[in-house]
């Protein structure tokens, strides 16, 4: 039986509680495809820009997107293709229910 530590533990735990929130599961969706804006995600997902960012913060804190500074926007995408992986593999159990 493979056990991991307590630490690893509670850093996937971690994890999985950042990505419980429908709207940052959304917002992963939407910059699988493309590097957006707050202001370009606000307006797909309905929310407002302080909401997006909000939501967009949590996912910054443990590495699921990253951010670029152009002029007076951030350009927001994921972090790596283990994020994306993450995602699609998600969905494919889901879809499997």
């Amino acid at each position: 039986m493979t056990s991991i530590d307590e630490h690893t533990a509670f850093q996937l735990a971690s994890l999985f509680r950042t990505l419980s929130d429908p709207s940052r599961v959304r917002i992963i969706s939407l910059l699988l495809d493309a590097e957006l804006s707050v202001t370009s995600l606000a307006r797909a997902l309905e929310m407002s820009d302080s909401a997006v960012s909000h939501q967009l913060r949590g996912l910054r804190q443990m590495q699921l997107v990253k951010a670029r500074r152009l002029g007076r926007q951030v350009f927001y995408s994921l972090d790596d293709e283990h994020v994306a992986d993450l995602f699609r593999q998600g969905l494919k159990h889901i879809s499997h229910q």
